[in-house]
């Protein structure tokens, strides 16, 4: 799919998307539900990131700019909701939950054949389950100063070492205190809770590959399994196997 810089419309479709395909940035004037019944999906946007998968979608309110990157086979699906009529109450990019219910009509309101009566009938019982969907706390946000951005990278690029704020600071040039500082006032958390959500992100993405429970554990830096499972349960309220069990069915 070529890179859209604006499109007014946001359509209301179902694709199939190799692994490691991309969508480049762009936007559009309507709200957008973007989600993946199969596969992984990590939206960018200039606050932050969201994984989407099997039970979580993204919500993009109407002109923010995003992009999109798939992990594993997916089967994406978007729906556009007209900009004056939001499903949600939230003028902030989003990730809620998708139940049983939801997934189906996401997947139905998205595939052919159904004439405009059913749609709308399918549009309104989609539209009353997102407003009772509870939104997912887990956002990675983007670091804007350049210091901060450095030091983000380059703990993503080592997340399996443990790499304190002092260390980080060392090697990027800049003191402990100032980083702290910009930790709290970009990202609206401290550096181990960023590191914590970063990792917790990271991991998301492999076990929806498939990959082993405790393969995740080590690669993600926690330093036992043990330890490993009982953050993702209480961030995500499920064990990392089971959510890896949901995911890859």
């Amino acid at each position: 799919m070529s890179e859209i810089r604006h499109e007014p419309r946001a359509r209301t479709v179902a694709w199939v998307l190799a692994a490691g395909h991309e969508i480049g940035r762009h936007r559009h004037d309507d709200h957008q539900l973007v989600y993946v019944s199969t596969g992984v999906l990590v939206v960018s946007t200039a606050a932050g990131s969201w994984v989407a998968s099997r039970d979580r979608a993204v919500w993009l309110p109407a002109g923010t700019w995003h992009q999109h990157r798939f992990y594993g086979a997916s089967r994406f699906h978007t729906v556009g909701f007209p900009a004056h009529r939001p499903p949600l109450p939230t003028d902030a990019p989003a990730v809620v939950a998708v139940s049983a219910l939801l997934r189906e009509l996401l997947i139905a309101f998205t595939s052919q054949g159904h004439g405009p009566r059913e749609l709308g009938h399918l549009r309104a019982v989609m539209r009353d389950q997102l407003a009772r969907s509870p939104q997912q706390p887990i956002t990675l946000p983007t670091p804007r100063d350049p210091r901060l951005a450095d030091a983000c990278a380059l703990a993503t690029d080592r997340l399996d070492e443990s790499l304190p704020l002092s260390r980080l600071a060392l090697e990027v040039g800049a003191s402990e205190r100032t980083l702290s500082r910009l930790f709290r006032d970009e990202l609206g958390m401290t550096y181990p809770q960023w590191r914590t959500t970063l990792r917790l992100h990271s991991a998301a993405i492999l076990l929806c590959g498939g990959a082993p429970v405790t393969t995740v554990a080590h690669q993600c830096g926690w330093k036992t399994a043990s330890s490993f499972i009982e953050a993702f349960r209480r961030a995500m309220g499920q064990t990392p196997g089971a959510y890896r069990a949901r995911m890859t069915r």
